[in-house]
């Protein structure tokens, strides 16, 4: 099938005494992705990692070292943030992209092991706060320009110029909103809800499903029956042409290193797919194969963590130079 967009998904790993230069190389990826003609590239958010945690303020510098390409969180947990704020960040950062902003969503309670954690984390009230799907609903009111507050009329002192809605307001950002799950719950909801409907490499075994792609395929089924438009499929798949043999031999022992945990399920019922690592033709076959990946709109390639800025762009030059094309895809 030929897919609607391609794009990436990047961590933005940085040294933990030298984060500037992480962020650095992020902007020249997203540069290299943006001449390439890749049509969008994604944040990975990390709270307590060394990773981007708030994905809106790289946006804002992303913005305007880019001219064209769309830029994706995938995916920003909703449970950290206050929505009103939230909104005010991605409506700026929206601004100054000129529109090109898709933030990815999830919500997930408070999950660390100590409540003295989650209690610096949440403040203490987080027994009590409702971390349901309804906090993404007010953050799309919100961003949508739904009236927050009446307004008197203007009495002319003071110097400011109330808005009865979050400001700025971002025309059609409301309706760029993905959700990022792994079952068939959050699928059905994101279908209903009309927000777009994104997964990645970790999913999670239902009714007896434990093949990766076919759980996966399920979840897009649902999504779809429930009314779902669009659908995202990420994977970490590593093209091997046009890399140096020492590139190659890093790659082959990056997958090597977490493939074994793609044999089995891990946990309760997470399920984890296996890293694609190979020649083009080797890519292509997956592709062709998968029925989770050939039911989505969209496919993004996950770029693997601990790896420099020149095995990304080889990645990303592959991608948009071999591999897209052999997909029907143009820039």
């Amino acid at each position: 099938m030929t897919f609607q967009h391609l794009g990436f998904i990047h961590l933005v790993p940085f040294e933990r005494e030298a984060p500037a230069a992480g962020f650095r190389d992020a902007i020249e990826l997203f540069q290299h992705a943006d001449a390439l003609g890749l049509d969008s590239g994604w944040l990975r958010t990390r709270h307590l990692q060394y990773g981007v945690p708030s994905p809106a303020v790289l946006f804002g510098a992303l913005a305007q070292a880019t001219e064209r390409i769309r830029l994706g969180n995938a995916v920003i947990p909703v449970e950290y943030e206050n929505p009103f704020r939230l909104a005010e960040d991605l409506a700026t950062a929206d601004v100054l992209s000129g529109g090109r902003l898709l933030p990815g969503l999830s919500v997930h309670p408070p999950r660390y092991s100590s409540d003295e954690v989650n209690d610096l984390v949440f403040d203490t009230g987080w027994r009590e706060e409702d971390y349901g799907y309804g906090r993404i609903e007010r953050l799309r009111s919100l961003l949508a320009g739904d009236r927050v507050r009446d307004l008197e009329g203007y009495a002319g002192f003071g110097g400011d110029i109330d808005s009865e809605r979050v400001e700025p307001h971002s025309p059609g950002l409301a309706e760029r909103l993905t959700y990022g799950g792994g079952s068939l719950k959050s699928a059905r909801w994101a279908g209903e809800a009309g927000l777009g409907w994104l997964v990645s490499n970790i999913s999670t075994s239902e009714h007896g499903v434990t093949d990766f792609s076919l759980a996966q395929r399920a979840q897009i089924d649902a999504y779809r029956e429930a009314g779902g438009k669009w659908v995202t499929v990420a994977r970490v798949i590593v093209p091997t042409d046009g890399a140096t043999d020492e590139q190659v031999a890093k790659y082959r022992t990056y997958a090597e290193a977490r493939n074994p945990r793609t044999e089995g399920i891990v946990g309760k019922n997470t399920l984890i797919a296996k890293d694609v690592l190979g020649s083009l033709d080797e890519i292509l076959e997956f592709v062709t194969n998968d029925p989770a990946i050939q039911a989505a709109d969209d496919l993004l390639f996950e770029l693997p963590f601990e790896m420099e800025l020149a095995d990304w762009r080889q990645m990303l030059t592959q991608l948009a130079t071999v591999i897209g094309p052999a997909l029907g895809w143009r820039a």
